[in-house]
Order: structure tokens, then C-alpha cells, then sequence
């Protein structure tokens, strides 16, 4: 934007904005844009999952799924999963729906108890953690909660800035990195492959420091082929180094976002490891779950072609929120967004110091937005300017609506700003 305007120009402006704000706030709108839950038509896509088991079904493989047993999960599914990412069978853990709980589990285990045998987090002092930012705030909160000091890295395009990386993890304090490498949340930034191999290759000063490699979005494509990640995995056993990384995932939204398959792949020494500590949470997560989700998908195949029904759905909404903003923002020359590949969101920066007001101003409009700061530890953008947008889960018309009023809520944000600066 011309930043030459006078007062009374921006004045002019602003009143425009506040006159279609008034016009919003009349309409009674009570839109959810908060969250990156998948809409009803792509959970419908799932639902034969209920028609594969019935009362006469047998539900059994190597055993009776019925009953306990299994704590690392049925084999049926575990090949198919293996194959989805690229792992052996016994590195590999299939577990209940949530991936966080497997996180926060992770976390936890290594507060208690340590990890492969090095003293536990809550005896080592000042415990720190890296976060990748803009990024995950359930990641952020699960670090918070065990009072670990979170430390920002940068996301550039093509993954985190590994040279503060490298030089971060020289401190034995430094524990663990929250990432998610392919879409990443909120950018939908995939990892390149020099950066997944300068990950594999870390050598940290902490023994028992830990990636903790968050694959939520591994096949959520937007577009008719998926991008390639590469394996963090297999690049981290070049260099004897596979230990150093814990791979999360679940089915979550590839089947049912409330009751989906959740993993966690790592070498074979931490699986062992992980397994010993499970057993006394545990005896044996929810098979028959397991084995419907073997039975209704079959192959990695079907759910790769699965997940293009996927895209299907939510490709339009993703490009009604990216003409909106070209539409009403572009223009001006104050804000800017990356048009993601696949994933579930799309970040948006605002002018600087506007980015609480904006969200709060959408609020009193009906429209609910993450709130500003979310996407940093402790909820606090250094620039006040980051917005994680979720596309999924209202419909076009809804969602059109929810993006004008975003914008102009932007817009009213970045004149008061400028005002106030005059």
C-alpha cells in the first residue's frame, strides 16, 4: 500500500472497512475456522469402516483381536502402514487414534524415566527444547506443560534454518526438536531432501537428544501427486545415527479424525525401549479398530488412491481462501501467504502488531479464528502477525464469508496501526 497516504485518506479507508465490519456483525454468523478438522464429506469417505466387522465377523488373525495382547499392534496393518512410510515391521509401534498421546507419552517417559538409559529430563536441570516456527501449538503446549524451555528456530521455505539448528544442539541441555516435515503446520512447507539429510547427520552434544518428527500430513496432497519426502530413517542409519529420531503419525485424518490408527516409528533399539515402558500403560491398544481399518483399506495402495477423494474435497476450499485473499489483500502490499502443496492450513502474516486485533475483531464479527501468537511457544509472536487459517471444515459459501470478514478485519487492524503511528 502506498504508505504516502495522509491521515484523512487512511480515515477514509478505515471508515469503509468499519461500515462492511457493521455489515458483518449483523449477519449473526457463527463460523469456526479455529481448527484443522475434516469436514463431513471427508468423513463420509470412511465410513464402510463400520460395514467391515458385524456380529458374525471373526475377528481374528494370529490371535483372537478380541482379547488382550499385541501391545505393538496387529500385523496386518503394521505392513501396511510400514509401507506407507518406509520401515521395518519392528520399528514400528500402531497404537489408539491420537499421535499427540504418543508424543506427550514420549515426553513423558523421557522426563520419568530417561531415554535408552541416560538420566531422566526432571534430574538434568534446565531442560530446553526447539520449535520450529510459525508451527504446532499442541506441540508447544506439550513441552510447556513439563516446564521446558522452548527455544524458536525459523521456518524458511524449504525447512528450519538447520545452520541455528546445529549450532543450538551444541548445548547438552537442548533435548529435543518438535518438526513437521511434509505440509507442515501452518505453512505447508515440505522439507527438502539436503535438509532431511542434514537432520539425519545431526550430532548433538545431548545423548539422548531426540527429533521428534511429527508425519501428520505424510500423504495429504492438495494436488494429483504427492510430494516426495524424503526418509528421515533410512538417510539416519547412513550415518549410524538412527536412533536420534521418533516418527508420529496416525490415520486421523485419513479415516476418521476420532477414531483413527495413531503410529510411531523409530529404530529397532527405541522401539524396544518404548515397548518396555508401554507395557506397564498398556496390554494391548484397540485391535479390533486395527483390524477394521486392515479390512476396509487392505493395501497402501487403496489408501494413497483414499486420500486423492481427500484432496478432491478440500482443494476447492483451499483455493476459495487463496482468491480471497488475492482479491482483498494482495494488492496492498501488508500482508502475504504461501500457497501450500498439501496439509491441512495456510499461514497468513499480517502487518506487524496486528495480528491479535484482527482475530479478535473476526471474533466480534461470528467468525472464530486460532488465536494470534498460537503457531509460537508460549503464544507469543515476536511479530504479532501470524494467522493460521484451517480451510477444511465449513463449506465454500461459508467460507467465503469467513475470509472476507478476515480480511477486512486485517485491513482495519493495519489502518489503526498506521494512525497511531501518524
Amino acid at each position: 500500500m502506498n504508505n504516502k497516504l495522509n491521515r484523512n485518506e487512511i480515515e477514509a479507508l478505515l471508515a469503509k472497512e468499519l461500515k462492511r465490519f457493521s455489515e458483518f456483525k449483523s449477519k449473526g454468523l457463527k463460523l469456526d475456522m479455529s481448527r484443522g478438522k475434516p469436514c463431513e464429506a471427508q468423513l463420509d469417505l470412511s465410513q464402510g469402516l463400520f460395514d467391515t466387522l458385524t456380529s458374525k465377523s471373526l475377528v481374528k488373525g494370529i490371535q483372537d483381536y478380541r482379547n488382550y495382547g499385541l501391545i505393538d499392534g496387529i500385523p496386518e496393518l503394521k505392513k501396511i502402514i510400514a509401507e506407507l512410510i518406509d520401515v521395518e515391521t519392528n520399528e514400528l509401534i500402531l497404537a489408539g487414534n491420537s499421535s499427540l498421546n504418543l508424543m506427550y507419552d514420549s515426553v513423558q517417559r523421557a522426563m520419568q524415566f530417561g531415554v535408552l538409559g541416560h538420566a531422566p529430563f526432571n534430574k538434568q536441570g534446565n531442560i530446553k527444547w526447539l520449535c520450529v516456527v510459525p508451527g504446532y501449538d499442541r506441540h508447544f503446549a506439550v513441552t510447556q506443560c513439563f516446564g521446558i524451555e522452548m527455544i524458536n528456530i525459523q521456518m524458511n521455505s524449504d525447512g528450519p534454518d538447520m545452520h541455528a539448528i546445529e549450532i543450538a544442539i551444541t548445548d547438552p541441555a537442548v533435548k529435543g526438536i518438535w518438526c513437521v516435515p511434509k505440509y507442515s503446520n501452518p505453512q505447508g512447507v515440505v522439507f527438502s531432501d539436503a535438509v532431511v539429510e542434514r537432520f539425519a547427520k545431526l550430532k548433538p552434544a545431548a545423548p539422548d537428544f531426540r527429533i521428534y518428527w511429527d508425519n501428520a500430513y505424510m500423504m495429504h496432497t492438495l494436488e494429483k501427486t504427492d510430494a516426495d519426502l524424503m526418509n528421515i530413517l533410512w538417510a539416519a542409519k547412513k550415518y549410524d545415527n538412527e536412533d536420534i529420531v521418533y516418527i508420529f503419525g496416525s490415520t486421523s485424518k485419513i479415516s476418521f479424525a476420532g477414531g483413527g490408527v495413531a503410529f510411531i516409528a523409530s529404530s529397532s533399539k527405541n522401539i524396544a525401549d518404548i515397548k518396555k515402558h508401554m507395557a506397564f500403560q498398556t496390554i494391548g491398544h484397540d485391535k479390533i479398530n486395527q483390524y477394521a481399518h486392515y479390512l476396509f483399506f487392505k493395501n497402501a495402495d487403496t489408501i494413497k488412491k483414499h486420500m486423492l477423494k481427500h484432496a478432491k474435497i478440500i482443494a476447492p476450499k483451499f483455493e476459495t481462501v487463496l482468491n480471497v485473499l488475492d482479491s482483498e489483500l494482495k494488492n496492498l502490499g501488508f500482508a502475504s501467504w504461501i500457497k501450500p502443496r498439501g496439509g491441512y492450513f495456510i499461514s497468513c502474516d499480517l502487518a506487524k502488531n496486528t495480528a491479535k486485533r484482527a482475530v479478535q475483531l473476526a471474533k466480534e464479527a461470528g467468525v472464530i479464528f486460532t488465536p494470534a501468537g498460537s503457531t509460537y511457544p508460549y503464544g507469543i509472536d515476536p511479530n504479532d502477525s501470524n494467522v493460521r487459517i484451517a480451510p477444511t471444515l465449513p463449506n465454500i459459501d461459508d467460507l467465503t464469508i469467513a475470509m472476507q470478514v478476515f480480511c477486512c478485519c486485517g485491513k482495519i487492524a493495519y489502518f489503526e496501526n498506521i494512525l497511531k503511528q501518524k
